[in-house]
């Protein structure tokens, strides 16, 4: 089935706004999707998929675990398992499981996933949420992130987002990742379904699609190297010092840290770690180095940072 970005947005709209109907797309197969695979051998062109928010997976844990263990990449959750409080990552390693793959048939497959907001930057550099977010982005599947209003479900009112995801990207797209940001495009109901008081209009739909297809950056689109998302966590030592003020040495002759006075800092990817350290740190503390050893890479992204407007406070008489 042939069927072009513009047209694969709007049918994720559709299925936001309660538009599919089971009988109208092939079998569905009743079940637990983290703990069976209901099609292990086949894969698609076009998966949509809509997973229940902030959910736990302690009940799927074993098998789930066991899985990420002895089939590794092989398996759906070979990148990593995030905190067994939110399962919402395991659901888009599943998506991105059952899409075609020039690697695998000579095609790509497209994926769209309704997530909440903790997928973007839950967990730190070295946690399995991160590395998650670093294979996908390495592997240059995820196309876009749209975020959607607020008050779109029944039954929660928390910010909710699109991930549109493309294991063949167009040349034009590659190795870049689009923000837009949807979040004032509704209507409002014309009333009240639980939480539910806004939905996607005509015009809303087609001002996202024309956003995306746009390939430059406005007022609410912002086209990002994929890189953009990558950091690291240095650690910074300060050197133990003993009642006189002597710096304590270990067998080496080496300083050894005082673990009290240890911190962390997240540096964006491309910043030189020894540049950062003689301008932001030994100006204050000389005498501090970075333990390297400790060094971890992260992935995380900061939807809304990328679209914060500075709104000057009121004054005060």
């Amino acid at each position: 089935m042939a069927l072009n970005y513009a047209s694969f947005i709007w049918s994720v709209a559709d299925l936001l706004r309660g538009g599919f109907k089971a009988h109208q797309y092939g079998d569905i197969i009743l079940g637990d999707t983290l703990i069976g695979d209901g099609y292990p051998d086949r894969r698609f062109n076009y998966c949509l998929s809509n997973p229940p928010f902030g959910v736990d997976w302690k009940r799927q844990r074993a098998t789930v675990t066991k899985e990420h263990d002895l089939r590794g990449f092989a398996g759906r959750f070979g990148p990593g398992l995030p905190r067994v409080s939110d399962g919402a990552m395991l659901f888009l390693l599943h998506l991105i499981s059952k899409l075609n793959s020039p690697r695998w048939d000579g095609s790509g497959g497209r994926g769209a996933i309704v997530l909440n907001g903790s997928p973007l930057f839950s967990g730190g550099a070295g946690s399995g949420e991160s590395n998650i977010r670093r294979w996908v982005l390495d592997r240059d599947y995820l196309d876009t992130i749209i975020a959607l209003p607020t008050d779109m479900f029944y039954n929660t009112g928390i910010a909710t987002y699109i991930w549109l995801l493309d294991t063949d990207k167009p040349a034009p797209r590659r190795g870049q990742v689009r923000l837009i940001d949807a979040t004032g495009r509704f209507e409002k109901t014309r009333k009240s379904l639980g939480s539910k008081r806004h939905q996607l209009g005509e015009a809303d739909i087609a001002a996202v699609i024309g956003d995306h297809g746009a390939y430059e950056a406005g007022e609410h689109v912002k086209v990002l190297p994929r890189e953009a998302f990558y950091y690291r966590t240095i650690t910074v030592e300060q050197p133990l010092r003993d009642p006189t003020g002597a710096v304590v040495r270990d067998g080496k002759g080496k300083p050894k840290p005082d673990t009290k006075l240890r911190d962390t800092e997240n540096l964006p990817w491309d910043e030189d770690i020894d540049a950062y350290l003689t301008r932001e740190v030994q100006p204050f503390l000389p005498d501090a180095w970075v333990d390297q050893t400790k060094t971890k890479d992260g992935c995380e992204i900061p939807f809304t940072r990328y679209f914060y407007v500075y709104t000057p406070p009121r004054p005060s008489n």
